[in-house]
Order: structure tokens, then sequence, then C-alpha cells
């Protein structure tokens, strides 16, 4: 399994690696299936799976809900909860509340938090109370109304001085990596120079440790104008509809179900054709075609 230590050393070795966010089990079971070394179970489920304008709705509750699924799925990647807007900003006693909450129920191996400043001792007070914190610094959503919107960060002098400080502080602080989300390429590459944590770009060019996208992006199940940062991999709204479009037509045509798909009273020369097990049942083999199960592998 991929851990905290694993994902430092991959700096170390000049390892370049992805992260992806995961919201639910079947998403998580294909994406740990191929390799991916961190699931990231995102506030962004709040746009991408409940509907909402922005992820400041998203619950804490919600985002255990989602963190259950996923890490029911996973087996071999770290696993990262997003702790969602108002879940660490009253106190450092609520961070320390919401923060293991992630990991006791949500089966989480570490916690996302967005900003420097304040979270600065969140994080130190986390880290020493074993839970491993991912930063988050740039376009930080949870700040959208104060950013004017999903704005490009730190393209002032001012600006990048700022995040380049509080990255520092981070690292200083704990933290075990940094997502820097929405910055200029230029100012990505200093402070990934700058740290020996490593750094997750998502909209931060190519400088970065590692990169990060919404699973919905790269599958191409978001419609519209992608963002400039978002390469889809996939096409599949487009096959979703396809399929629907399909099963609809199959019917209202009557050619769905056909006979491969439904079930009949067995006899020995039907369905259960063979020699009978030794008790008079049917063959293990027939026995589960007949099964209805869903999700098996």
């Amino acid at each position: 399994m991929t851990t905290v230590l694993d994902v430092q050393r991959f700096k170390e070795e000049g390892r370049r690696f992805a992260m992806l966010t995961a919201y639910d089990y079947l998403s998580a079971q294909i994406l740990d299936e191929a390799g991916i070394p961190i699931l990231l179970v995102g506030d962004s489920l709040g746009m991408v799976m409940l509907g909402y304008p922005t992820t400041l709705p998203v619950t804490l509750d919600e985002m255990i809900h989602h963190a259950k699924a996923v890490s029911r799925g996973s087996r071999h990647a770290l696993l990262v909860g997003d702790m969602p807007f108002m879940s660490y900003h009253q106190s450092v006693e609520q961070a320390i509340a919401s923060a293991g909450r992630f990991l006791q129920e949500g089966g989480m191996h570490a916690v996302k938090v967005e900003g420097g400043g304040r979270v600065v001792e969140i994080t130190r007070r986390l880290t020493e109370l074993g839970i491993p914190v991912m930063g988050h610094l740039g376009l930080t959503p949870q700040f959208v109304h104060q950013m004017g919107g999903f704005k490009v960060q730190g393209k002032t002098d001012a600006q990048a001085a700022r995040i380049l400080a509080d990255a520092k502080e981070l690292e200083q602080a704990g933290a075990f990596s940094l997502v820097l989300e929405g910055v200029p390429s230029g100012l990505a590459g200093r402070v990934t120079k700058a740290l020996r944590i490593p750094t997750i770009g998502i909209g931060a060019g190519p400088q970065t440790d590692g990169q990060v996208l919404v699973f919905h992006d790269i599958m191409g199940m978001t419609t519209g104008k992608a963002p400039k940062f978002v390469k889809r991999y996939a096409s599949l709204a487009d096959d979703i509809a396809r399929a629907a479009h399909q099963f609809s037509d199959d019917v209202r045509t009557g050619t769905f179900p056909g006979p491969e798909h439904s079930y009949s009273n067995p006899t020995k020369s039907e369905d259960f054709a063979g020699t009978p097990a030794a008790n008079g049942s049917a063959p293990a083999a027939e026995t589960a075609h007949e099964e209805v199960k869903y999700g098996a592998r």
C-alpha cells in the first residue's frame, strides 16, 4: 500500500506521480487496480456528484459518507480526505475532531486542508497527533468568494511571495505534500524547488512533482468547455448517453430482454444439462450462472 513516506520518496527519487479524485466504491476500485497511488476524496464531489454550484455547501457528514465508500473499494492507494468548508475553521479542536472522523469512520489515511496562515498551526497539531496532512495553496476553492471567483492566483509579486512563504511554513509544520492549484507554471516550479516535500499540481503547469485531476473531468463525464488545465482521456458522457438511448430503443422494440437475459424453469435437459451432483442439485457452474449478483469481478 502507498504510504505518506512513499509519496515523499517519490520526490527524492525524481519519480513523477498521479493523483485522482474518487467518490464511490466502483470508481475507487477501478482506479486502485489501475495503479493510481493516491486517491483524493475531494470536496469537489459537491459539484460533480451532488450538484452544488461550489464546494462550500458540502458537509463533513457528506464527505465521510463518500470516504467510506472509497475506502471499501481501494486496497493499495493512499487515501486522502478533503476537509470541507467550516469543518476546521472554528478552532484547532474542531479540526482535530473532523480529521479524526476521516481516519476513524471514513477509512482515510490522511486529510487535506486549504490555505496558509492559521492552517499552519492546524497542520502542526494534526501531524503531532499522527494525522498526516496534505496542504493546498493557490486557487483554494473554499475561498472562492474572497478571491472573486475561480481565478488564477500568484500572478503578482506579492501574491507569489505569500504562496511561497505559506508553502515553506506548511512544510515546517509537518505537511507531507502540497497541492498547488491555479498558479502560474513558473511560480509552481519555484515552490517545488524550494520544498523537500512533493508538490501536486492542478492548473499549475508541468514543473510540480505530481499532477491531480478530477475523475469526471478526465473521463469526459463533465460537459461543455473544459478548463484550460483539463485533458479529457475519454468521452464517457457521450458513451453513457449512447448506451441509454440504445437501451431505451431495445426496450421499445422488444429486443431486450432476449432469451440470454431471461431465467427459465430448469430441467435436466435444459439449463442444467449434464450429470447432476451427488445430492441431486445442479452443477456448481450452472448454479453460479443462475445467481443474481452485482459487482462480481
